[in-house]
């Protein structure tokens, strides 16, 4: 999970390092989530951006999907934008994505804040991940609270499993959340830092004092700060703020989580809670100080998350050949689980492996299961063609990806194969 008020910056040439990539570490991440706050949001750009496609955005899609990151999905607040992604053979197992936006400046009328979240179902289990762009400066810390209480009871989504973003069985609250450190003057604080004695910080640091206090935070856990304050420093340099204004250093991007306390006996609606217990432990909480475009140091936390349960069967499984060398090879058959809600509107792509997001497909076919033969020993199986015109001009490594029109998701995918 990546927290960045990037500040209106545009963006740096490289983000490798903020996404913990190329570490040669065994525990390669398998889902990213990348929250901004402060992206240039001039009204004439937005309208370049009609599709993502901010700067922003599209340098984590360039950077990623040559790691076999796809984006699963993104919201735009005006400036608060959220993306997560993963890596392409878990898109089936991730189901039932929507995502929600909460506007709180200028009283609910302005996005320049609140909160944006994404939720989905991860291998049967509910995650929510919210980024939030709290009120800034020291004495706002009770309209922080309320924000914060707003953007919770506000942000609702549809269907039975988790309906609100508390309801969720594991969520990750982010974002430039604007907390300070109170009754320490900017000597004493920078003192602190420069002598490395951060404890000394953490018990004046609001958001640190509020959970103990406030109720709506009640359970959210968050990792020691054994980094220094992320803001506010002189842009281009590592160097706290030398303005006028003289703005005392605060930890003000921060990555929190929570679990579900589990429900004896059945859920909402009859629902059992998700079976077994759901672990989640922190790797590594950092900031980066190598990323000088912006105000504030870019934040980061790596998770392992231990689900019980896991579904490892996806909605749809399509069988295809290793290799399609000729025209007639291209061929699909695919079978879909009984519990799959297919729609007239599903289709099948196919992929250059490396692709970033669901709609990038080189061609695709619709995946009209009624029409397409029957397999007499699976009679849920199904198979389509894809034509000769269809078909990528050069060589290349591919797969194919069944999306379902339904879920606004891939619901199965292949391993590669040559065309």
């Amino acid at each position: 999970v990546v927290t960045w008020n990037v500040g209106t910056a545009m963006p740096p040439n490289d983000v490798t390092s903020l996404l913990h990539l190329n570490t040669g570490e065994t525990n390669d991440a398998d889902m990213i989530a990348i929250g901004l706050q402060e992206v240039n949001s001039k009204i004439n750009k937005r309208l370049k951006d009609a599709l993502f496609t901010d700067q922003w955005s599209e340098l984590f899609m360039d950077v990623l999907s040559p790691f076999h990151f796809v984006l699963v999905s993104t919201v735009r607040m005006q400036g608060v934008i959220l993306l997560v992604f993963a890596k392409y053979y878990h898109l089936p197992f991730l189901q039932d994505i929507q995502t929600d936006c909460t506007r709180t400046g200028l009283g609910g009328y302005w996005g320049n804040k609140g909160g944006v979240s994404i939720r989905l179902s991860i291998f049967g289990h509910m995650v929510c991940f919210l980024n939030c762009h709290l009120p800034a400066h020291l004495e706002k810390a009770e309209q922080r609270k309320e924000d914060f209480a707003t953007i919770l009871h506000m942000q609702q989504f549809e269907g039975r499993a988790a309906s609100g973003i508390l309801d969720h069985d594991l969520v990750f609250w982010f974002g430039d959340l604007n907390f300070r450190i109170e009754s320490l003057d900017i000597r004493f604080v920078k003192y602190a830092i420069d002598s490395n004695i951060l404890s000394q910080l953490w018990e004046k640091d609001q958001l640190n004092i509020a959970k103990s206090t406030w109720p709506v935070l009640s359970g959210f856990q968050e990792g020691p700060l054994n980094f220094p304050p992320t803001f506010k420093f002189d842009v281009g340099t590592n160097k706290y703020d030398s303005s006028a204004k003289k703005r005392k250093p605060a930890w003000t991007d921060r990555i929190l989580w929570k679990i579900k306390t589990p429900s004896v006996g059945l859920g909402v609606g009859g629902r059992r809670p998700s079976q077994g217990v759901l672990s989640v432990s922190q790797l590594c909480y950092c900031s980066h100080m190598e990323y000088t475009v912006s105000d504030h140091k870019p934040v980061a936390a790596l998770f392992a998350v231990q689900f019980a349960s896991k579904a490892d069967k996806p909605p749809v499984e399509i069988y295809v050949a290793d290799e399609w060398s000729r025209p007639e090879q291209a061929v699909v058959r695919y079978k879909m689980a009984a519990a799959f809600h297919r729609s007239s509107w599903d289709w099948i792509g196919l992929y250059r492996v490396g692709f970033r997001h669901p709609k990038d497909y080189v061609s695709y076919v619709w995946a009209r299961g009624d029409d397409g033969e029957r397999c007499p020993e699976k009679p849920l199986c199904a198979q389509v063609m894809f034509s000769e015109e269809a078909l990528p001009k050069g060589k290349g490594e591919y797969i194919l990806g069944y999306y379902s029109n339904t879920s606004s998701s891939i619901a199965g995918v292949t391993e590669p194969f040559q065309v």
